[in-house]
């Protein structure tokens, strides 16, 4: 039975022009299918939560943060998602094993493959690929708020950004276990990557029931660069300025408020956050690598 479709795209994510994606869609999608072009922040979850009853499938044309906003609506629902991914890192895309050309991830979409997957929660807020505090934070927060989009731009932001950042302490409840750490940053993964297959939790997996908490720990500058080699090489897990630590259920605390993350999308949150699992709680069209 065909599905009736609706493809969500956001002009502007990744510094990508999306003009040429509706007559893409015409040509390889075999589906009856209606697009809608986003026109702000939070259109895609008001678009895509009123459409959940009236589309089997809603297909995510954008990055993490375009798929967010549509899988946050989606969550727990009959309706698919679909991702055909155009924004600057896709990790969620890359970790599905979707194509990340665009003609590609719209013909894989005709395959229907189907997978349940867990979605997380910080604070009541969903997140399906990584959430952060720290460093990645921060990051999350001035690669927002700059003009320029894209791989190269979110490194040159790190670089510039590492010299001057101090580590925090932070108190880590684990499904019960205490931990104190000071840390870089920590990194919450439900998938391995943050995008552009930089792999910050190697063995994490969507469909686990677990989310993967990644203490990067205070480094030497020098490091920076094999840390960095470490998440291309999927070896993070080997250095010991990274510690791993798996749970459902977890909650931390730091010394004030500051910048959150969710699927790369900053956010302001208080001292503690609460992070909850919710397991095969998404239907995704997945690819074949997957």
């Amino acid at each position: 039975m065909e599905r009736k479709t609706l493809f969500i795209i956001n002009p502007i994510s990744g510094g990508k022009k999306k003009d040429g994606v509706p007559e893409l869609i015409g040509k390889y999608f075999d589906g009856d299918s209606t697009i809608i072009f986003t026109k702000g922040v939070s259109h895609a979850s008001e678009v895509a939560a009123g459409a959940i009853d009236n589309y089997d499938m809603i297909v995510a044309v954008g990055g993490d943060g375009t798929v967010n906003e549509i899988a946050s609506a989606l969550v727990g629902s009959k309706a698919v998602l679909g991702i055909v991914p155009c924004g600057s890192g896709n990790g969620l895309s890359r970790f599905l094993g979707i194509p990340m050309d665009i003609k590609q991830a719209i013909e894989n979409l005709n395959n229907g493959t189907e997978a349940l997957i867990d979605s997380a929660q910080v604070n009541g807020k969903a997140f399906f690929n990584m959430a952060g505090m720290g460093f990645d934070a921060h990051i999350a927060e001035v690669f927002a708020t700059g003009k320029k989009r894209g791989f190269i731009t979110y490194i040159k932001s790190s670089l510039q950004e590492v010299l001057n950042y101090k580590p925090q302490t932070y108190h880590i409840e684990v499904d019960d276990s205490m931990y104190e750490r000071k840390a870089f940053m920590l990194s919450f993964a439900n998938s391995s990557q943050y995008g552009n297959n930089a792999h910050i939790s190697p063995k994490a997996s969507v469909q686990d029931g677990l989310i993967d908490v990644c203490v990067i720990k205070p480094f030497p500058l020098y490091r920076f660069i094999e840390l960095g080699i470490r998440m291309f090489t999927k070896t993070t897990n080997g250095s010991r300025y990274v510690e791993i630590i798996r749970g459902k259920h977890i909650v931390v605390k730091r010394d004030s408020a500051g910048p959150v993350h969710l699927d790369g999308e900053p956010e302001t949150a208080g001292k503690a956050i609460e992070i909850n699992v919710l397991p095969n709680s998404l239907k995704v069209i997945v690819g074949k690598e997957f």
